[in-house]
């Protein structure tokens, strides 16, 4: 019985991670900001971070083109 337990337990523990997944039906926008141009720019995949001069300009995650066009104007790295 305590054996049986424990396997059930293990399985849950191990599969946990595979219910962490984003939802990738969604579209998602992010606002990336271009170190040394100082330009951010909309994409639809958010970048890796090895790439040097390429960050997130905010932690916010945008549903729609125009909602994260809007938001690239308001942080102030990206004011120019």
């Amino acid at each position: 019985m305590t054996r049986s337990l424990m396997c059930v337990v293990l399985l849950l523990t191990l599969s946990r991670p595979g219910f962490a997944q984003m939802d990738r039906t969604n579209p998602a926008f992010y606002v990336v900001l271009n170190a040394l141009t100082r330009n951010c720019t909309v994409v639809d995949k958010l970048p890796h971070t090895d790439t040097l001069n390429i960050t997130v300009a905010s932690d916010a995650v945008y549903k729609t083109r125009t909602e994260a066009e809007a938001a690239a104007k308001t942080p102030a790295p990206c004011k120019q």
